[in-house]
């Protein structure tokens, strides 16, 4: 009986042996090749444990550090320091209302003393007539009215500070993230145009955990799709003509995926509805409002810019049969700290805080929940190129330690403000007007990977620039 044959070509020495499949490369080893293939993959994954390990005791050693406890107990001694300023401030309160009602009571006892004597020396002396009667009659009616009706006392509020109020300010010493400065063009990039590998002032953009980017090509009125490492794009809706049929978009502005549902939803900012594509099935969902930007929070509310009104307003999804709910502006056009003057894009954080690129005030503001006012959390100062100043700007991103990410679309530059500084500082752009990889040209939709790389949409150099991040 014959043996079978079983050897094969070893892929390591290139000979006919009885060989073993390895399962991770797919490769066939024979025995000996096998062994030292299993020892180099041991190996590694012994560097990788040690390198974890590495990781693991300098991830143990970061503790609060002696300037992180020195500001705790700064907050600290504020806290203590406030609370007996306020505490001591009662009490003086306090004491003059009592010393105040003594006073009062004694200036009457004395009265009521007097007026006692009085009509006690002239039961003893019995001389009296109609001019005494009529005297202390009076004197006591003006007792009488006094103690009814006694020295108000209230309280009164002045608009002076009373106590210091204290703010964190993160200073430029902190490690903030830092990009390339030369971009990588993602999409279009092929000259102004309407071919698949091109866009026609593209703004919104949306990016979702694949790394698939969807695009609202403004002035060729449709929603692009790239694919990840894509050489053109595919239209998703639109791309029929400018129009206000359900199938097409004019100039539409902001786009963004709710991955729970899987549907689309659109600014289609001149037609002044927001529609919502399901399935391939269009939705109007808010109309006769002029839009620029949306968003929508983690507990699915949907937030639209309202950019004639003046307003942010909210939605619960499904329930757009109503006017909404008024989150930011609403009181007319203006620069005062409850108005807004043409908002674009939003951004809302976990707390539901709705930060806005205020574009004609040439600031950001942040209105906190439920508040009647916002403040100024970037810019403010004036249209300008100053470090302390924006001029009309667009996307607005958040992230930790309220950094705050916005195109400052008129200075061809996207800034990063820390919550409370006077001034931002340049993260991408900032080398003047041009199509260069490390230039833009008013720069309108922001978007971060998961990785943190930083994506912007190059409006008028028709683009989308990846700005990778620095590890």
């Amino acid at each position: 009986m014959a043996m079978i044959d079983n050897k094969t070509l070893c892929f390591k020495c290139n000979k006919n042996k009885i060989t073993y499949p390895c399962e991770g490369c797919s490769q066939y080893f024979c025995l000996m090749d096998l062994t030292e293939h299993r020892q180099i993959l041991n190996d590694e994954l012994n560097h990788i444990i040690n390198d974890y390990d590495q990781f693991k005791t300098r991830f143990n050693e970061q503790k609060p550090n002696s300037d992180d406890l020195s500001l705790i107990n700064q907050i600290n001694q504020w806290e203590i320091n406030s609370i007996e300023k306020i505490k001591q401030k009662a009490k003086d309160c306090i004491e003059i209302v009592i010393k105040s009602s003594q006073t009062f009571l004694n200036d009457i006892e004395r009265e009521f003393n007097d007026l006692n004597e009085q009509i006690e020396q002239i039961q003893k002396e019995n001389e009296f007539n109609e001019i005494n009667l009529e005297y202390l009659r009076n004197q006591l009616m003006k007792m009488t009215q006094e103690l009814n009706h006694p020295s108000s006392i209230s309280i009164q509020q002045t608009s002076q500070p009373f106590i210091n109020d204290i703010s964190i300010i993160l200073s430029k010493t902190l490690k903030f993230n830092k990009w390339k400065q030369n971009a990588i063009t993602v999409a279009g990039g092929n000259g102004q145009g309407q071919e698949f590998n091109q866009l026609n002032s593209p703004v919104g953009i949306f990016i979702d955990k694949k790394k698939n980017i969807f695009i609202a090509d403004s002035y060729n009125h449709r929603i692009v799709e790239w694919k990840c490492d894509a050489e053109e794009g595919q239209i998703i809706t639109g791309g029929n003509e400018q129009g206000n049929q359900i199938d097409q978009l004019n100039r539409p502005a902001d786009v963004i995926v709710d991955q729970q549902n899987h549907s689309i939803i659109i600014v289609d900012s001149l037609n002044r509805r927001v529609i919502q594509l399901l399935n391939q099935n269009a939705q109007i969902l808010i109309d006769n409002i002029i839009c620029l930007g949306l968003t929508m929070d983690k507990y699915g509310f949907l937030y639209v810019s309202d950019f004639w009104n003046n307003e942010v307003r909210r939605w619960k999804m499904g329930e757009y049969n109503n006017e909404g709910i008024i989150v930011a502006g609403g009181n007319g056009r203006g620069n005062q700290h409850n108005q807004l003057n043409r908002p674009t894009s939003i951004f809302v954080d976990d707390d539901q805080s709705v930060y806005v690129s205020d574009l004609l005030n040439h600031r950001v503001m942040k209105w906190r929940k439920d508040a009647k006012e916002g403040r100024i959390v970037a810019g403010g100062n004036g249209q300008g190129r100053n470090f302390s100043q924006l001029s009309g700007p667009r996307g607005v991103v958040v992230h930790d330690l309220d950094q705050i990410y916005v195109a400052d679309s008129g200075n061809d530059r996207v800034m990063l403000w820390c919550e409370g500084n006077e001034e931002g500082e340049i993260v991408v752009g900032g080398n003047g007007q041009g199509n260069q990889s490390n230039q833009l040209n008013h720069p309108s939709g922001l978007f971060f990977d998961d990785e943190r790389n930083l994506y912007v949409a190059d409006e008028l150099n028709h683009r989308l620039e990846k700005f990778e991040i620095v590890l």
